[in-house]
């Protein structure tokens, strides 16, 4: 699969043959949420809205939402809030502030139990319309209002100031009085155009003060994640997981499928491909307990990514591959001397198909379908087979004696490149050439015809032959 395109038939496989063990991994994980929501207690979130007059820019909403959630506004909110054992600093990461459309900021809390989250949306707004005002100069204590405001009242005191001059000077009977009254009057526009171009300049002079538009509404909910939400989110996670396992696992550990892959691992040439009728459960391994058990529950002790059994033709259809694999065999081997069948353990295809190799090779052949070997040869020509089970893990293959060396029976798309290359090198440790690889394949056999059935073609036949003209009867 390492090279293939992942197809959703690919993950129906998985779905189809791995249902169980994907119906346990997502219980597990809904396991693991439940108990990551019983670790963290239940939180709930109120939201204060505060709704700031005039013309804003995004940039400036911006600012104000960074002012909102500061440590300014916060520690003040903490302070008047006096909750035993709750700083400021935690309460900066249960606190957020967001523009909204309309130049509204929303202040959210968040606190254990929905009381707590109401008070401390609606403490945090407070404060913050306090600092605002306070820093703008909107603070209703006198000491507070500095800066322009101070300057306004100094202006104002000047154009007082200045009547009294001008009213006190001579009503322009001589050229110094009327200089005098004239220099006043430019001083005061002077003065007015300076406080009008200070009133443009100010961001806040056409801008009232801000508002706290109603109490926080107590949360009924509570704030995501939820338990339900952990629940089935860790369902879900454990289950994508499992899925993206297997296909990962699958493309990692590739396995040779093709006849030219398989031989390429073994360093010798593919014989022939015989047919085993049989399913998926014929990859099944062997065994019995507790393990065994579980493994088949989950269905792990079998191989999902295996194709589906092809159709197969009848019994003697099967006979004459194996047959012709036989010939083969005696074809390559320059004396009729015995052969050693090599089969790893665990694959049940291949073992069956070596039984039936074996079989065949001491039967006679059929006439219609090799040709009849040589009288000379023993076993009417054919090798002599002995099976031999071999170890994927740790392969030994018994030393040399009659025999004149060694052929592979494998199931394609069961045993990796380097178990291969381990039987192969086995094979050449024991003195034994592999001659030859045979690669087993299931089949779905086909039901077995009646005897006194005639084939549907036969009617057909029957009724097609006789007398071209009718003759007596």
């Amino acid at each position: 699969m390492s090279e293939d395109t992942i197809r959703l038939v690919t993950i129906g496989r998985i779905l189809r043959r791995r249902r169980r063990l994907l119906a346990v991994v997502a219980v597990l994980g809904a396991l693991l949420g439940y108990g990551a929501s019983v670790l963290f207690p239940p939180r709930y979130t109120a939201s204060a809205s505060v709704l700031l007059p005039g013309q804003w820019e995004e940039r400036e909403l911006l600012t104000q939402a960074e002012i909102a959630t500061s440590s300014s506004v916060v520690d003040r909110a903490a302070a008047a809030l006096r909750w035993q054992g709750v700083s400021g600093g935690e309460l900066r990461d249960r606190v957020s502030a967001g523009a909204t459309e309309g130049n509204i900021l929303k202040l959210s809390g968040t606190a254990g139990t929905p009381e707590r989250a109401q008070q401390l949306a609606d403490g945090l707004a407070k404060e913050f319309v306090t600092f605002s005002a306070r820093i703008t100069g909107r603070a209703t204590d006198p000491e507070a209002a500095t800066g322009p405001e101070a300057l306004r009242r100094k202006v104002e005191e000047t154009n007082r100031r200045i009547t009294d001059l001008a009213e006190a000077a001579d009503p322009g009977r001589t050229v110094e009085s009327v200089q005098a009254r004239t220099t006043l009057e430019k001083l005061r526009t002077e003065l007015a155009e300076a406080m009008k171009k200070l009133d443009e300049a100010d961001p806040a002079s056409d801008r009232a003060g801000m508002v706290v538009m109603g109490p926080a509404p107590r949360p009924t909910g509570e704030a995501p994640p939820t338990r339900t939400q952990l629940v089935v989110g860790g369902a879900l996670l454990s289950f994508l997981l499992a899925v993206v396992g297997h296909l990962a696992a699958a493309r990692v550990q590739r396995r040779p499928r093709t006849e030219p892959e398989i031989a390429a691992a073994l360093g010798s040439e593919v014989v022939g491909t015989v047919d085993v009728p049989g399913d998926h459960g014929a990859h099944r391994p062997k065994g019995g307990g507790a393990r065994a058990w579980t493994r088949w529950f989950l269905g792990i002790d079998t191989r999902w990514d295996l194709p589906a059994p092809r159709a197969s033709g009848d019994e003697a259809g099967r006979r004459i591959r194996y047959r012709r694999v036989c010939a083969r065999l005696r074809d390559r081997l320059p004396a009729p001397r015995p052969l050693l069948v090599v089969v790893p353990e665990g694959d049940e295809i291949a073992r069956r198909a070596a039984g039936q190799l074996v079989a065949e090779s001491r039967s006679e052949p059929s006439p219609a379908s090799t040709p009849a070997p040589p009288a000379s040869c023993a076993h009417r020509g054919y090798p002599v087979l002995r099976v031999v089970d071999v170890s994927v893990s740790q392969p030994m293959v018994p030393d040399r004696g009659t025999e004149s060396g060694a052929v592979v029976v494998i199931s394609a798309g069961s045993w990796t490149a380097g178990e291969l290359a381990a039987v192969a090198g086995a094979c050449a440790d024991g003195g034994h050439e592999v001659v030859g690889v045979v690669v087993a394949g299931p089949v779905r056999a086909r039901p077995a015809r009646s005897a006194d059935r005639p084939p549907e073609n036969a009617s057909l036949a029957l009724a097609a032959r006789g007398p071209a003209t009718g003759g007596s009867a």
